[in-house]
């Protein structure tokens, strides 16, 4: 899981699935052109080139967040940089192509298909027989039963992050030969196609010392298209070079080194020589843009975009020409990533507990809206996602939001009311103050008020709705001396009836830490459509608590933060704007359960059934009291969605799992505690004559095809077609 800006992913790992937008794994079954998931929103954008016009030789550095923790990617700390390093040194069964299809990777197999289902099902696997370990050892039956003893769940000397699939094998089997591997269950398990990618020798998965330690630091046997050289964290560095007893296609490039660069300062790492191929923030991708517009840089600027070069050039990038100049040696490669940006709302306490209020949130979004504010300047698709399970171009995936309906200001402002949040109402600052913070500083919450997390105290607070922060009436009973400022302040005061319809002043807005411009200057009329008043109930305001990171890689998601809450106004609804830092964000907020409304990303599974299940389970009491969650970081869930996923997973009909998968989805809709809202850019830099790199959207990096082009040799930097 993660936030935009923020590595959450290995969380997401730790307990759920491998893909995480990293370590692509296949989809369900192979897909059709006239399935009604339809094709990817966007293509990749790679440039492409054929194997000829590239140069043999040369290495490429590419920009990781940091020397991974681990190299076991079962592990709970394994991450994005983690995956990288696996996917080139490490078998995997399948990987995806670029329209999201799972493609048998012929390297490794030669056929995997279910031979028997009564009186139990297995699968027979056909290996490469050139597929050897980087000692010599073929890949076979001991690594695919090691690794499946290591990952069943029943030693617990194991440091495993998950088990899912392997905890229904029953045994592993050598074939007719040592080719051949046979996989037999105990019960039917539909997604099989998610087992052993990546596959680890024998060596990390035999013992619990190997496999909890061993493979922490260095992998001493591989098997792919590169073989790891050297992990040198002090000075932030992973080098991968070619695999002498490499038996597939020879990889272009002599070496790549993964190089461990901070977002924010990836522009200058790329000015500087230092790196050729990095993920991007969108004004980064901005400045080498505008640096390379004849370089062959594909624009930024979507049709009607209200970003212009002018505007999004800031004074400091013109003042350093020189940086700016090395820039345009580079071209901006974008697309979607298989991620999506969801609204959560924390259904555990306080309003948000009543499926009322959840969906009067809900039905309060445009959610093709603030698709537009993230995507629509940079010239992609701004669709938004309309599953929790999968995204266009999977087969899971269907538009099933429905279920809850789209954007009605009525309907919002009824489903309020039934539940019992009228206008008005006898509401004192205290209680406002109290409504605002009480629930992040019960017993010493870290996401309390005091622990906003970047050291800016209050400036970390403010709530759209409001003319002042809370807690400032108390500040001025007991200090009646004006203030600078405060004369506005107690203006705003003498009318709490119209807070709904009003606007916090430029000024003042900067100060706390929102984005200048974001809200209309103080005396400014209500926007159309805007609550006569905020709404309330038993003498409390209605307002949510929402929590933000606040990194400046994380700008985008608080522009789409700030949207949310001019829509949530309209309906009478305050929202209390708690920016924290980037490192407590999840931990001490999300997976605590200390707020009320909460923007972060999830990768989209190609194994929903198996991978979704943990993040949508229905909470239940825990042994101590507590309450398991497991990845139901919103705690709403329903017995109806549980079974759903258990029937899904059991089936062996591949339609008759899509269906079911689809119907949980919509009953998930229906509980309306997380709302998915786009698909998340991505965006990467790459040096103008890179070739099969760049924006890969779901398909599987192939390692061996990357490289350098040859002089002269030119190819397409637009993106391809789905």
């Amino acid at each position: 899981m993660s936030h935009d800006g923020v590595g959450l992913r290995a969380v997401m790992r730790s307990v759920a699935f491998l893909t995480a937008g990293a370590l692509a794994v296949p989809a369900l079954t192979a897909c059709s052109s006239e399935d009604a998931a339809g094709k990817p929103v966007a293509g990749q954008d790679i440039a492409p080139a054929s194997r000829d016009l590239v140069a043999d030789g040369g290495t490429l550095r590419w920009a990781v967040d940091a020397v991974p923790e681990t190299l076991n990617t079962f592990q709970a700390d394994a991450d994005s940089a983690t995956s990288r390093v696996v996917g080139a040194v490490l078998p995997s069964m399948y990987r995806l192509d670029r329209n999201g299809c799972p493609q048998i990777n012929p390297d490794y197999l030669e056929s995997a298909k279910v031979v028997e289902t009564e009186p139990r099902q297995v699968v027979l696997y056909k290996l490469n027989q050139q597929a050897v370990w980087s000692d010599g050892r073929e890949i076979g039956a001991a690594d695919f039963a090691a690794q499946w003893r290591a990952l069943s769940g029943k030693d617990s000397a194991y440091w495993t992050a998950r088990n899912a699939g392997y905890d229904r094998i029953e045994k592993i089997e050598r074939g007719k030969n040592n080719l051949e591997v046979r996989v037999t269950f105990s019960r039917p398990y539909a997604d099989w196609k998610s087992l052993f990618s990546p596959l680890y020798p024998k060596d990390v998965m035999g013992t619990p010392d190997t496999f909890n330690d061993g493979a922490r630091r260095k992998l001493k046997v591989t098997a792919g298209p590169f073989a790891l050289t050297k992990v040198n964290r002090k000075g932030g560095e992973v080098s991968l070079t070619r695999n002498p007893r490499w038996w597939g296609r020879p990889t272009k490039l002599a070496e790549i080194d993964l190089v461990a660069v901070p977002r924010d300062k990836r522009a200058t790492a790329l000015a500087a020589g230092k790196l050729d191929l990095a993920e991007i923030a969108p004004s980064e991708a901005e400045r080498i843009t505008l640096a390379g517009q004849d370089k062959g840089s594909t624009p930024l600027q979507g049709p009607g975009a209200t970003i212009t070069p002018a505007k999004a050039l800031p004074k400091a990038i013109a003042k350093n020409a020189g940086q700016q100049s090395a820039l345009s040696g580079f071209v901006v490669r974008k697309s979607l990533e298989p991620v999506y940006t969801q609204l959560a709302l924390n259904g555990s306490e306080g309003p948000l507990a009543d499926e009322r209020v959840r969906r009067a949130v809900a039905r309060a979004l445009d959610r093709q809206e603030l698709a537009q504010v993230v995507l629509k300047p940079l010239g992609l698709p701004a669709v938004p996602v309309g599953s929790h399970l999968a995204l266009s171009g999977q087969q899971a995936y269907a538009d099933n939001s429905g279920a809850l309906g789209g954007q009605d200001t009525a309907e919002a402002q009824a489903l309020l009311t039934d539940a019992g949040w009228v206008p008005g109402g006898p509401v004192t600052e205290q209680k406002k103050h109290d409504a605002a913070g009480s629930r992040g500083k019960a017993a010493g919450s870290p996401g309390s008020k005091a622990d906003s997390g970047d050291g800016s105290g209050d400036d970390g607070q403010y709530i759209v709705g409001e003319d002042n922060k809370p807690g400032e009436a108390d500040r001025e009973k007991k200090d009646p001396k004006d203030h600078s400022g405060q004369h506005q302040q107690k203006h705003s005061r003498q009318h709490e009836d119209e807070q709904a319809g009003k606007h916090l002043d430029g000024k003042q807005y900067s100060r706390q830490g929102g984005a200048p411009g974001a809200y209309a200057p103080k005396g400014t009329a209500a926007p159309a459509g805007a609550a006569a008043g905020a709404l309330a109930k038993d003498g409390k305001p209605l307002t949510l608590r929402f929590v933000l990171p606040s990194g400046p890689s994380s700008e985008p998601l608080r522009a789409v933060a700030d949207r949310i809450a001019q829509m949530l106004q309209r309906i009478g609804i305050r929202t209390e704007m708690n920016k924290v830092s980037d490192d407590s964000y999840f931990k001490d907020h999300i997976a605590s359960g200390q707020y009320d409304l909460a923007l972060y990303s999830w990768p989209a599974s190609a194994f929903p059934a198996t991978d979704a299940r943990p993040i949508f389970a229905k909470p239940v009491p825990a042994a101590d009291g507590s309450l398991s969650v497991e990845q139901n970081y919103t705690r709403v869930g329903t017995d109806q969605v549980d079974q759903l996923f258990d029937q899904a997973i059991s089936t062996l009909d591949e339609d008759e799992e899509r269906a079911l998968v689809r119907k949980a989805d919509a009953r998930i809709w229906a509980a309306a505690g997380s709302i998915p809202l786009y698909q998340r850019p991505q965006l990467t830099a790459a040096r103008a004559n890179l070739a099969n790199t760049g924006a890969f959207g779901f398909q599987t990096p192939i390692y061996e095809d990357m490289g350098f082009l040859k002089k002269g040799a030119k190819v397409s930097a637009s993106p391809s077609a789905p």
